[in-house]
Formats: structure tokens, sequence, C-alpha cells
């Protein structure tokens, strides 16, 4: 049996709650930490936790584990600004972690988890539930086999809608503790997507604004160019559009695949316009693929927890490690550098890269407006796009 506990009882700790609890057989929430501990309690209520125990802090939490706790695995669901310290804290205590996104603000705290990870020998992995799809994983599918050609463009599209109170809440809205905006704490999902897709760019270019979140000093909206060898990607990342219009196409030299399932396979007449009705034997050759697919038995942050456990419980290393986050961090970071400087970023960093420390993109980012409010907590759901039925929690 697994001892779990959950550090950080806002919005996105009941994705991980649930999903631990749908495992009861393999392990127990036995801990809730957080500095509001009545929110604490309050979450122990409602998910039935009556044998978890509250805490304040993460460090109140490690101190009791001489007093007969024992917590074999944390879920850090705090601030992206307190990812590094708890992390770092609890792997150096001998306890593993599975951290949510971001994995930290900066390269530099990325590579003190890393660190910390490699002299405890505890696991570490990053949340990146999205990996954990059907639809996710039948493009990955596709992609891998080769029938679509090599990939000539990708277009990601990270497009959410928030109204201007989700930057009332205390941490979210500033450079210094929610470390950016859409396009770290929305688009990391679609970084790693790509990253995990179509591997790492050799260049990118990009522009930052802030077009309707008065209240908020980060970026609403980023529009990037990645460049590949032979390729190109485009990234949006909004908190700016209306029905939250989400996407993946990826465009081979056979054919494009998409998210969404569409196949198209076009092909070629003597002057270079395309052939009515392209290419029909390749488009059932990728549905024929795509059809195979098994789903999943778990997906979303339940699959995430699913192989994390596995991962303990068999000695393997888990499916999506601190380096998976680094490499989101890594690109991210070259978006904001790209955005703020004015100029194109080629990667990978140098590891001297000024970019890489500490407190350098605080510093350096434009202020787009002044933060007018700072509230302790919101109400109200939380909802993300897709099936109303199957909808995940975000941050």
């Amino acid at each position: 049996m697994i001892d779990v506990a959950v550090i950080g009882t806002g919005n996105i700790s009941p994705s991980h709650l649930q999903a631990y609890r749908r495992f009861g057989e393999r392990c127990r929430v036995v801990a809730l930490v957080d500095v509001v501990p009545e929110r604490a309690q309050a979450v122990r209520r409602e998910h039935g936790l009556d044998d978890a125990r509250v805490y304040a802090s993460h460090t109140d939490l490690l101190a009791a584990r001489g007093d007969g706790l024992r917590v074999d695995l944390a879920s850090v669901c705090t601030p992206p600004s307190t990812h590094e310290r708890i992390s770092v804290d609890l792997l150096e205590a001998g306890v593993n972690v599975l951290c949510e996104k971001p994995m930290a603000p900066s390269l530099a705290a990325c590579d003190a988890v890393l660190r910390a990870q490699q002299r405890s020998g505890a696991l570490f992995s990053s949340v990146a539930q999205n990996r954990f799809r059907d639809d996710v994983v039948r493009l990955k599918t596709l992609l891998d086999s080769g029938l679509a050609g090599p990939v000539t463009h990708a277009r990601v599209d990270s497009a959410w809608w928030r109204g201007l109170g989700y930057y009332d809440l205390w941490w979210r809205g500033t450079w210094e503790q929610e470390g950016g905006g859409c396009t770290l704490n929305h688009a990391v999902h679609h970084v790693d997507l790509l990253l995990w897709l179509l591997g790492s760019p050799r260049a990118v270019t990009s522009v930052l604004a802030n077009t309707a979140h008065e209240n908020s000093e980060v970026e609403d909206l980023s529009v990037t160019v990645l460049a590949y060898e032979r390729a190109l990607a485009t990234l949006t990342a909004s908190v700016v559009h209306h029905g939250e219009p989400q996407g993946i196409v990826v465009q081979g030299r056979e054919a494009s695949v998409s998210l969404s399932g569409e196949v198209v396979a076009d092909t070629a007449q003597s002057n270079g316009f395309p052939v009515p009705g392209g290419n029909p034997e390749l488009v059932e050759r990728l549905r024929e693929l795509a059809a195979a697919h098994r789903p999943l038995a778990h997906t979303g942050h339940t699959g995430q927890v699913d192989d994390v456990l596995t991962a303990l419980e068999t000695g393997r290393a888990p499916a999506v490690d601190g380096r998976d986050g680094r490499r989101t961090i890594e690109l991210i970071t070259a978006v904001y550098r790209a955005g703020i400087e004015g100029r194109t970023v080629e990667l990978p960093l140098a590891a001297d890269d000024p970019w890489s420390a500490a407190g350098t993109l605080p510093a350096r980012a434009p202020r787009f407006y002044a933060k007018s409010a700072s509230v302790d907590d919101l109400g109200g759901s939380i909802t993300v796009p897709g099936d109303p039925a199957e909808r995940a929690v975000a941050r």
C-alpha cells in the first residue's frame, strides 16, 4: 500500500484526489497540506478522507513522519512559485513526488529539482496528463508510423478563455508568483505535447501581448513560430478565445493528421495542383491504424497517477519524468525571451544563459497592467474544453 500526501488543496487537487481514490486497493491518502488548514479540512470532509491528517505546511508534514506518519508519494498542487522548494525538500527526505505543471518557473529551479532527485534516488514525475488521452495517443501513433511522410508544418492552438476575475486570485497575474501568463500556465500542456510528438525545435520567434485583462501583469496571448530543420510549427497560447477552440494539426508531405481525427491526403497533377479526391488509399490506411488503437484503461490525471503508482510498484521509471518537465520549461523560456527581446532565440539554451536563472524573467518581463485585486480564494466551477461528462480540472 502506497501512502500519499496531497500538498495544496486548491483548484487542481480534486483531480489528484479522485485519481488516488480510483486506486484504493493500491494507495491511500494519509495527509492533506494547505497554508489554510480550514480549506484542507473542508476537502478532507468532502472526499471522505476521515483518516487523513491535516498540516499547514510541507515542513510540518515531513516533521510528523517521526510521529508515526508514513508518506511514500506526495502530489504537489501548490502555486508555481513554490514547486521548487517543496519538491526539493520532499525528494531530499526520500519522498517520491508527482508535481503539477509547470514543473518550476525557471530552468535553474528545474535543475535544482533534478539534482535533488538524482541525489535521493526518489521518483519525480512532472504532470503532463494530456499524454494520457486516447486522441493524443492515436495522433502519436499515426505520426510515428511514418505514413504521413516527413512533417512540414504543425499548428498548435492552446486556446482558452478567462474573464477578468480569473486573475483576482492572489498568486495569478504576477510574474513573481505565477511565473508567467497563458504561455506558461495554459499552453504548458500543448508545449509538452508538441515536444512529445515532434521533438525540440532549433529556434523560436514570438510576440507577447495582453489584449483583454487589464488587472494582470502577464500576457494573455502569445503567437510563436518554431523552426525545425525542414519544418515550421505555430503555437498560439491564449486566454482570450471564446469557445476555447483547441487543436493540433500536423501536415506531412503525404498527408495531414489532426487531434480531432481528421485525415487528408492530397496528390498532385503534373502541373502541381491537387487531384480531386486525393489519395483515398492512404487515408484509409491511416484511418485503419487509428481505429486499431485500444482505448486506454485510465485517462488524464487518473492515467498519470496509475503510471506513477505502477512505477513505484515495479521499480521502473515513470512515463513522464523531470527531464520532460525541464524540456517544456526550456521551450517556454525561449518563447518569453524571444517575445521580450524581439528576436529569434536558438535552442537549446546555453547552460550559462541568464534567462535560465531564477528571477531573470520577472526582472525583464513587461508589466502589461498592474494587478488590481488579490483574493485568497475563488468560487465557482472550473471547466476545460471537451465532453462535459469527462471534463478535467485546469488552473
